[in-house]
């Protein structure tokens, strides 16, 4: 498996939301390096992200979504060697991260309805992560090619 390969991923309904769960999980010590955010383009969504990592946010036209604004770690992954992650699409590019198909077709349907999707970089706390994601309305929250403990 790749080093890319574990993260945790959750939906929130707006960026609101979304600015919540982050800031819970700033507050966790969980870095900016590790955290992901995707959205559609609006003037919220792209704001959160400067605020979150600190850039700016790249933006992409994305097969089944349309365009978005993006940046982290989960999208250079998503993006592969080919930087394919346009024409192929949240849904399928998923599965480079260990997600099976279906949760690739809940993160696209629910980014492409407006929700804001958060990803974290998580293996060693992939467990807590995942708790907050839950906690503050990261809805479809799951791990990706998770291994470890129960």
């Amino acid at each position: 498996m790749p080093d890319t390969a574990l993260f945790t991923v959750g939906v929130f309904q707006d960026a609101a939301w979304a600015a919540k769960g982050l800031d819970a999980l700033k507050k966790a010590g969980f870095p900016p390096d590790v955290l992901t955010v995707m959205s559609k383009d609006t003037p919220d969504a792209a704001a959160l992200i400067d605020r979150t990592v600190g850039v700016p946010p790249e933006r992409l036209d994305v097969a089944g979504v349309g365009p978005l604004v993006a940046r982290g770690r989960l999208v250079d992954a998503l993006q592969g060697s080919a930087r394919d992650l346009g024409a192929l699409g949240i849904a399928a590019a998923m599965r480079r991260v260990g997600f099976q198909p279906h949760d690739g077709r809940i993160f696209e349907t629910l980014v492409g309805r407006g929700g804001v999707l958060v990803a974290i970089k998580s293996d060693p706390r992939a467990a807590d992560a995942l708790a907050i994601l839950h906690s503050y309305g990261g809805g479809n929250a799951a791990i990706g090619a998770w291994t470890g403990r129960v």
